[in-house]
């Protein structure tokens, strides 16, 4: 036996005698080798002798055999410890180096774990035949043989588990039955498997529920031309059908009409079907086309002359490699190279087969055995040549010339022989030593070896061990695993268990991968995302570390040492490093690279290699900077696909998709052996642990493994899987431990270091375009000359001036780019500009990518040329969309409008601020290129003939000459700067040039149809060369450059004098001023005007525009505010120019200043679907209406003092208006009865002034001038007006598509229009002139109109705060404030009135008699939590409005209570875990009280009479108390609790209940010190949530949220009744005068009913997101007094009321103070004679026995408001005892006698039927119905609704916010 808490293996039994089975067999089983101590010969009982006896004798008879325990061979003795595995489980090699003397000892323990072995089969076969027995008799077998079964099945238990493996089949059996863990997932069928084997693809269960109800990985979204591979990736879809790859499944290629597509390149065959494949597969023998088309008409082959390293295939014509021949797989499609094989054996075997020297064999039949096996008596060759003419060993005669051994030989002469490890020298008398070390075919050492005389040695690589078998080394470390990606996971699993763990799960296409062990990180590239990406093993912090420039990263290779990552591109042919997080990137190789895959790093030896199955697929080696580059392997390579280097050994291995081979070679390439060729149909990665290999395979969507030397032993380990990919052995010692080359310091240099294998040890790298500095470490600041181009999806950089091996290009790290066409830069900040044509944006960025952002995101269709003034700093832009030619600064800002008028689609635009001009080119209807002043003045045309698409254009400042590409004359052509001089530079061969640009003597422009990027002489056209080719989607085309031509001009100094922008113009002006869009420029011709005296402001979802009336041109202008996500409302505080809006997506009214800045939340909460707001300018409020809420509520402008108007009768309120004159306000309500009504600005005197014929009625307007109001009408599609009074109506517009938004101004009426997209304008009489001001813009909503007084603008200087801060008054004839300066003399809100004003207070507050001020807070309201808030719902006043209130930092707020006398409110956070308190007076004035050692704090109650404070704790499964802030804490109840919820206290009477919804829920309650505990209700609970008590009526009420009702019952438990039957999911419960209250998760909502019938009911509020507790607070409801009142009772720290007194307590961790659980001064209680107590004198009533019929009866306690005490001030009711007692007693009787004489009936209070349960009785009268009453028709028909499924929401999500 092992010693206590040991355990041994599965397997082994423990037995009561000393033959324990395990122990002495020679195998350490228990921890610390016990079960082997003491294992001598004597030990052996006679029954082990004998069973070693009966072995001995079945072995051959000779001293010199040993017997395999396991195996059961019979081996010689001599061959333990020589370091073969004779055994098969290299039993015989194992402790060699732990003998003593001999092999003696190993034998003993062979011979004893060959007993152990006989004797587990024998019991085994017992077990069997007892199994078969019980089978056969199973139903004859009466109870005693189960008894004797059971008995036995201690003893059988250790053995079955052993044998059974852990499967239950038939039954389900224990292990199978239990509950599974929280990581586990249950089957259908009960059994437990992980869970992270749910939704894997694969069925775990045996019903393959575990792969139900799936959520399937979304496949990235194929954009517009684009085409759906079939696994998830997305390709252009001019790459379908043209022969490619490019979805790396061929699904492109399938279905293709034959000689669909586009042409296969030129070293490509094309098949029938579509596909492309390599021309060297033509004719090569083997069918690679589908139809077999490619070895079709092939002409036979010549032979070529193979290489001394090559064997002909003879007649074939092929060469293949020498170390293929003879390795039992036909390469050759004849077979040659297997048709004449000599066998190799090595020194030390004996090779079977043909014993006839002249006669070859194939090696198919050759067999090499050791040979010491050679005449052993047994035949181990095929046809036992090994036993044939043996010589016989004899004794050496004196003078033998034998060295070592003399033998007669068969002929019967005498012979010399060798012992093992030796061989015969040609004298054939002397012997010499066999190097073992060099064998190749059966090498005898895993990693090193030292041959020795007559044997050899092992050894191990640093981080291994030799193992037991003398040869083969183990890792160090945890135990191995593997890491694969699977495409759409990636998964980490052992080398011999089938499940897995999935690290990474619902990834797209994730290819390849690899890991640094060290920082617990994995890295991996995701091929439909175009991104390679970072994260922790434990899969969490996903993040992306290379996403720009990618377009096929196939290969990945992390360097653990230096932390660099490498990777390979076959999109971009290239091989690229970078630092682990992606900040520095470098390219490694970039030329003579056609499809680059795997890459594998050597950090150790400064390596990297790479494989590339491009059209001359090879195997290449360079150092880690890229230096002395090499192919390695260039020949018999077609699909070489992974690549892995055996660090211990120095070797590459690889696997060749198309050859189906795996092979090794020595890092130059040399010593390249064939590993496995056999079961391999299409190996894509592979890697290398200890001895083996595993690979995975697509064909067969498995991963595998073998012998890494011989390719033995090829098995499955993994199958089924959804498409493997790349895979790495995940260990510490995959990833050695090397020198760091570059140091501790990255070497010195400032961005990358490279291992290389100079003597330097590395070299410093620089990002594209920075130089080195002479220093060789630091990288320059700024790049030189770049050459800039546009692609679609990115923008990239390419080097100019450097050598052809160094002009590469690389992308710039931005994102978001969707089509991007114009480029600009600026040298001045290294920055980059670019427009996007479908995202409608122009962006700005650093050159390296950083500090990227959107500069101009508004009123862009389609931006097509851009420029850079880099003089004023300005940004020049033309839109083919909008058709105007803009300008901004260089940030976006001052936007201004140049050219509006005459443009067709403007394309390209350059400026020269030498000359002032600017010019752009049009490709509209007439073709034209033209130019203006820098300002847009003096416009002309330039160039009008022989244009048909202008694109490009550039100038030449050197020479002043205009350069131009136009895509229809397929040409280049320049002018001077004035249009004269006209030349065509390159004629007609150009087939689509698009951008263009000039720099130096070269001329460089992008080509649509090559794409490619050319250059040519800028004089000439000569000399004309493809600087880049093959560039998909190319744009522009710029070069930056440092060299441009600084230029002095007005605008240097002082701006020019102008406020806003200062712009170039032609000589002799030179510059002028120009104001932002829409605003116009003073008379000084200087200062523009701070904003637009008449403008249109509206909402448009997403931003809000104003547009200016002032101007000759309309064009909106988004305000500069953040974000928006769907503005509705909107309007203009005319005082201050600030804007108010309303946001329902956010739910919230916002305000800010007209320049975006001083942004306010002005309402937070308690909004819903906010849809009309109006500023009161004048009496300083914000009125708004909700749909959502169906409400019309007021504030101040700073949102206090809110207030709701209008609550009753409104459907869907929409828009609002006022009349502040009049003391009016209107709106519209556009529900089921469409209406616009009126009422005072105060909600009084409500009147409806339309309501018929009206559909939805949307904007609303009053026209004061006209006294008339109008409305738009989106159902009619009307614009309509009436009178004040709702009489004289017209209609004004008829056929309005859909209008929304309308405003007046002057005589014309504005309206935005949903379907139209456009803001429309008409005569606001009759209609007329109706136009279109602004279209193109979906989502218009309310619209508003402002008006500014106009101010004349002097030269008068001013500072630049005077004019950033200058004001303006606003026309809108205001009249004085109704309210005076003093608020009316109003305490909080004054409204405007017809007849002057009236004060009113904050919703739920009442209007004291003084008609003044206000009585806050309320004197009773409801309390509730939700989640993020707290809110309330006063009963003060009748609209029953719940009003968030203001605390700060609420985060997932659940329990809640309140203290009336000291005015506190109190919550529990179970998302910070803290119990806070709240002044009910300064709700903005909070103290956390509980603060630590808190998991789960769910229910909370106030004891006010002794100040203590109660709480559960549902994750520490405790219930504790403390002083109200939060002192002498102490545990009360930390026993039997499972899920403690819900509390409720009885001070006065000291008790105290909770409720506990564990897996046996309940509600219980004891006194309030913890004691007395007892079960109150344990039947018939779900969930019991909420938890309430009526102090005078003595009831009990609990809400179930699995039952779904409301019960009730008196203090004990009994006269228990369903008094809410139909409650969805209630949660919180409280109890306020003649009702009860609770919140519904399902609903959202507060409910009421009445607290005895559960009639009445009624819902208070809806859509209360997360509302959870909820408490009735009023003065009331915390009456009474205990002696823990006084002076805490005389107690130091807590004290417990209980009804005989009290008792003091000290809390569990002592404090500062003394604590005495005596009183120092004890106080009388003054109810000594407790009446309201009955709980000692009324016990439960136990019926007598019926016959064993159960019966249980409760009782209602009846309300006995009647007999209150007159004395007591109080909380409750007092009934004098004596009448208790009697009562009880014959009430008792009267049930326990009328118990005999009805049936069980359960009734519901609401309810005439019976139902199932036995717990309820209702015995209110006049309820209970007869039992003979027929069900009704609706019942019958109509099963009761299914009750809330049992999810534990309340526990679960309480922390989930």
């Amino acid at each position: 036996m092992c010693k206590p808490g040991h355990t041994p293996g599965l397997g082994q039994l423990h037995l009561h005698s000393r033959a324990v089975v395990g122990a002495c067999d020679g195998d350490a089983d228990c921890a610390d080798d016990e079960d082997e101590l003491e294992c001598g010969e004597d030990d052996e009982d006679g029954a082990a002798a004998a069973a070693a006896a009966e072995l001995e004798a079945a072995c051959l008879p000779s001293e010199d055999n040993a017997l395999c325990p396991r195996t059961g061979k019979c081996i010689k003795q001599d061959w333990i410890c020589d370091g073969e595995d004779d055994c098969g489980d290299f039993s015989d090699e194992t402790r060699c180096d732990e003998l003593h003397g001999g092999r003696v000892p190993v034998r003993q323990r062979l011979v004893r774990a060959a007993v152990v072995a006989l004797r587990r089969r024998e019991r085994l076969q017992g077990l069997l035949r007892r199994a078969e027995l019980h089978a056969q008799d199973g139903e004859r077998e009466g109870e005693g043989e189960g008894e004797r079964e059971g008995e036995r099945e201690g003893e059988r238990e250790g053995e079955r588990e052993g044998e059974r493996e852990g499967e239950c089949e038939g039954e389900c059996c224990a292990p199978c039955c239990r509950s599974c863990a929280d990581n586990e997932f249950q089957c259908s069928d009960g059994s437990c498997i992980s869970l992270t084997w749910k939704c894997d693809l694969e069925p775990d269960c045996s019903d393959a529920s575990d792969e139900q109800e799936c959520a399937e990985v979304a496949a990235p979204a194929c954009g517009e031309g684009e085409f759906q591979c079939a696994s998830p990736r997305c390709v252009r879809h001019e790459f379908r059908c043209d022969g490619d790859d490019d979805c790396g499944d061929w699904s492109d290629e399938d279905d293709c009409p034959r000689g669909a597509g586009g042409s296969c390149g030129a070293a490509d065959f094309r098949c029938d079907g579509g596909k492309c494949i390599s021309e060297m597969w033509r004719c090569d023998g083997e069918k690679d086309c589908d139809q077999g088309e490619d070895e079709e008409g092939c002409a036979e082959k010549e032979p070529r002359t193979c290489t001394p390293e090559e064997f002909s295939c003879g007649t074939a014509g092929s060469c293949i490699p020498k170390t293929w021949v003879c390795d039992g797989v036909q390469d050759c499609s004849q077979g040659e190279d297997e048709s004449s094989c000599e066998a190799q054996c090595e020194k030390s075997q004996f090779r079977c087969g043909s014993l006839n020297n002249n006669e070859t064999t194939s090696r198919s039949v050759v067999t090499c055995i050791g040979k010491k096996h050679v005449c052993d008596g047994k035949k181990d060759c095929p046809k036992g040549e090994d036993e044939k003419n043996c010589p016989r060993k004899k004794d050496c005669e004196p003078g033998s010339k034998c060295q070592q051994d003399c033998v007669t030989l068969p002929d019967g002469s005498d012979g010399c022989s060798c012992h093992q490890g030796f061989a015969l020298n040609s004298d054939n008398y002397s012997c010499h030593d066999v190097n073992e070390c060099l064998f190749e075919t059966d090498p005898v050492c895993s990693q090193t070896c030292n041959n020795t005389v007559g044997s050899f040695t092992c050894g191990c690589m640093t981080g291994y061990v030799l193992r037991p078998d003398g040869r083969t080394c183990k890792a160090l470390g945890a135990a191995p695993t593997l890491l694969f990606a699977n495409r759409i996971d990636i998964r980490q699993v052992s080398l011999n268990s089938v499940k897995y763990t999935a690290l990474l799960k619902g990834l797209h296409n994730a290819i390849a991968l690899d890991y640094h062990y060290r920082e617990g990180l994995i890295f991996w590239s995701d091929v439909s995302m175009d991104v390679i990406k970072r994260a922790s093993l434990n899969g969490s912090g996903s993040v992306d570390i290379i996403r720009w420039g990618l377009e096929s990263p196939g290969g990945i290779a992390v360097d653990w040492i230096h932390n660099l990552m490498f990777w390979t591109d076959s999109g971009t042919s290239r091989v690229e490093v970078a630092s682990l997080d992606g900040v520095h990137r470098y390219i490694v190789a970039s030329s003579d690279l056609d499809k680059p895959r795997a890459i594998v790093v050597h950090p150790g030896e400064a390596l990297i290699f790479w494989t590339d199955w491009g059209p001359n697929p090879k195997i290449e080696q360079a150092e880690m900077d890229g230096s002395n580059r090499k192919a390695i392997i260039t020949e018999f390579l077609f699909w070489p696909n992974g690549l892995c280097i055996d660090y211990t050994t120095s070797r590459i291995y690889w696997a060749d998709a198309k050859h189906h081979v795996i092979e090794t070679a020595k890092f130059d390439g040399s010593d390249r052996k064939k590993v496995l060729s056999k079961g391999l149909h299409h190996p894509f990665a592979l890697t290398l642990f200890e001895d083996a290999i595993y690979w995975t395979d697509w064909h067969t969507k498995s991963i595998q493994t073998a012998n890494k030397v011989t390719g033995m032993g090829l098995r499955t380990i993994h199958s089924r899987l959804h498409f493997p990919m790349d895979i790495h052995s995940y260990h510490p010692q995959r990833q050695p431990l090397y020198q760091n080359r570059c140091g501790s310091n990255n070497g010195g240099c400032s961005h990358m270091c490279l291992p290389n294998r100079s003597p330097a040890r590395f070299q410093c790298v620089c990002p594209m375009g920075i130089k080195l500095h002479s220093n060789g470490k630091t990288c320059e600041s700024t790049p030189e000359k770049l050459l800039l181009f546009a692609r679609k999806k990115d923008l990239r950089v390419r080097q100019l001036g450097v050598s052809p091996e160094k002009a590469v290009d690389m992308a710039i790290p931005l994102d978001g780019i969707q089509s991007a066409v114009a480029l600009a830069w600026d040298s001045d900040t290294d920055s980059i500009f670019w427009t996007d044509v479908e995202g409608d944006i122009i962006s700005r960025a650093n050159l390296n990518g950083s500090n990227e952002r959107v500069i101009i995101s508004s009123n862009l269709e389609s931006p097509a040329g851009l420029a850079v003034d880099w003089v004023t700093k300005k940004l020049y832009w033309t839109d083919a969309g909008t058709n105007r030619v803009e300008v901004s600064n260089l940030d976006g800002s001052m936007r201004a409008l140049l050219v509006w008028e005459g443009l067709d689609k403007p394309r390209d635009i350059v400026v020269d601020p030498i000359g002032g001009y600017m010019y752009w080119s049009d490709w509209g209807h007439v073709p034209k290129i033209e130019r203006a002043g820098m300002d847009g003045s003096q416009r002309a045309p330039l160039i009008m003939q022989r244009l048909v698409w202008p694109n490009g254009l550039a100038i030449d400042h050197e020479q002043a000459h205009l350069y131009w590409a136009d895509g229809g004359t397929k040409a280049i052509e320049f002018a001077s700067l004035d249009g004269s001089g006209r030349t065509t530079l390159i004629g007609t061969d150009l087939p689509h040039p698009f951008g263009l640009a000039v720099f130096e003597d070269k001329i460089y422009w992008t080509d649509w149809n090559t794409t490619s990027i050319h250059m040519a002489d800028k004089l000439t056209g000569k000399n004309k060369t493809v600087i880049r080719s093959g560039i998909s989607g190319l744009m522009d085309v710029r070069v930056f450059h440092h060299g441009r031509v600084p230029v002095h001009t007005n605008c240097s100094s002082r701006n020019g004098g102008c406020s806003h922008l200062c712009l170039l113009a032609p000589k002799p002006r030179g510059y002028s001023c120009a104001c932002p869009i829409g605003i116009q420029l003073g008379k000084n011709l200087k200062t523009c005007a701070p904003g637009p005296t008449n403008s249109l402001i509206f909402a448009h979802r997403v931003d809000i525009r104003q547009i200016s009336l002032d101007v000759s041109y309309t064009v909106d202008v988004v305000l500069p505010l953040p974000p928006l996500k769907n503005a509705i409302a909107v309007d203009v505080d005319r005082k201050t120019g600030e804007i108010y809006w309303t946001d329902t997506a956010e739910d919230v009214i916002q305000k800010a200043t007209p320049d975006g800045k001083n942004i306010e939340t002005v309402i937070v909460d308690g909004l819903e679907t906010a849809d009309g707001i109006v500023v009161d300018s004048t009496g300083r409020k914000i009125y708004w209406t909700d749909k959502g809420r169906k409400s019309i509520e007021v504030a101040e402008l700073d949102g206090q003092n809110r207030k709701v108007l209008v609550w009753m009768d409104l459907e869907s309120p929409r828009a609002i208006t006022l009349h502040y004159h009049l003391g009016l306000m209107y709106w519209s309500d556009w529900g089921k009865n469409a209406r616009i009504e009126q009422a005072h600005m105060d909600g009084k005197n409500r009147t409806i002034l339309v309501s018929e014929n009206l559909g939805w009625p949307n904007g609303l307007a009053i026209d004061r001038p006209a006294g008339r109001i109008y409305w738009c009408d989106g159902k009619r599609k009307t614009i309509e007006s009436t009178d004040l009074s709702g009489h004289d109506r017209h209609v004004i517009v008829t056929e309005v598509p859909h209008p929304y938004g309308l405003v007046i101004v002057g005589s014309h009426v504005y309206w935005t229009d949903w379907h139209t997209e456009a803001l429309h304008r008409a005569d606001k009489r009759n209609g007329s002139e109706s136009i279109v001001i602004r279209d193109k813009l979906e989502g218009l909503m309310d619209i508003r109109s402002v008006q500014y007084l106009k101010i004349n603008y002097t030269i008068a200087p001013v500072t630049k705060k005077q004019f950033l801060y200058c004001k303006q008054r606003i026309v809108d004839n205001f009249m004085e404030n109704a309210c005076g300066p003093n608020n009316g003399g109003c305490s909080h809100l004054c409204l405007r009135r017809p007849d002057g004003f009236s004060c009113a207070c904050p919703t739920g507050t009442l209007l004291r008699e003084d008609d003044r001020t206000c009585s806050t807070p309320p004197s009773k309201y409801l309390l509730f939590a939700t989640r993020s808030t707290l809110a309330r719902v006063s009963l003060d006043t009748p609209e029953l409005w719940d009003v968030t209130l203001p605390i700060p930092e609420v985060h997932n707020a659940i329990a809640v209570d309140f203290h009336w006398g000291r005015q506190k409110v109190y919550y529990t956070d179970v998302h910070l875990d803290i119990i806070r308190s709240v002044d009910m007076h300064n709700l903005s004035h909070t103290e956390v009280i509980v603060s630590s050692n808190l998991t789960t704090p769910d229910g909370l109650a106030v004891d006010w009479i002794a100040d203590n404070i109660y709480w559960t704790d549902a994750g520490r499964k405790v219930l504790e108390v403390a002083r109200l802030d939060g002192t002498s804490r102490k545990t009360v109840i930390w026993e039997g609790l499972d899920e403690p919820r819900a509390l409720a206290i009885f001070p006065r009477k000291g008790f105290l209940y909770w409720t506990d919804w564990g897996d046996n829920p309940k509600i219980e309650r004891s006194m309030l010190d913890g004691t007395s505990r007892t079960v109150v209700i344990s039947t018939d609970l779900g969930f019991p949530n909420g938890l309430a008590l009526d102090y005078e009526a003595r009831r009990l009420y609990w809400v179930d949220a699995l039952r779904d009702r409301i019960e009730t019952s008196d203090l004990y438990g009994l006269n228990r009744v369903q008094l809410v039957p139909e409650a969805t999911h209630p949660f919180g419960l409280t109890q306020y005068g003649d009702h009860i209250y609770w919140t519904d998760w399902y609903k959202k909502s507060v409910e009421r009913a009445d607290k005895r019938t559960g009639k009445d009911r009624i819902v208070i509020r809806t859509d209360l997101d997360g509302v959870m507790e909820i408490r009735a607070v009023a003065e009331g409801r915390q009456m009474g007094w205990t002696p823990c009142a006084v002076n805490n009772g005389g107690c130091s720290h807590l004290c417990f009321y209980r009804p005989k007194g009290y008792v003091c307590a000290c809390p569990d961790i002592p404090d500062e103070r003394q604590c005495s659980i005596e009183p120092s001064v004890r106080v009388p209680n003054t109810n000594a004679i407790d009446y309201d107590n009955d709980t000692e004198f009324l016990p439960p009533v136990t019926p007598p026995d019926m016959g064993g019929a159960t019966h249980t009866v409760e009782i209602v306690d009846m309300p006995t408001d009647d007999y209150k005490s007159k004395n007591s001030k109080s909380d409750g009711v007092g009934i004098p005892s004596h009448i208790i007692i009697i009562t009880g007693v014959l009430l008792s009787l009267l049930i326990i006698a009328t118990m005999t004489m009805i049936p069980d009936r359960v009734y519901n209070i609401h309810d005439d039927k019976q139902v199932t349960g036995p717990e309820v009785v209702s015995l209110i009268p006049g309820v209970m119905a007869s039992g003979n009453e027929a069900a009704t028709p609706e019942r019958v028909a109509t099963p009761p609704p299914p009750p809330t499924p049992p999810q534990r929401l309340d526990s679960i999500n309480l922390k989930a916010g």
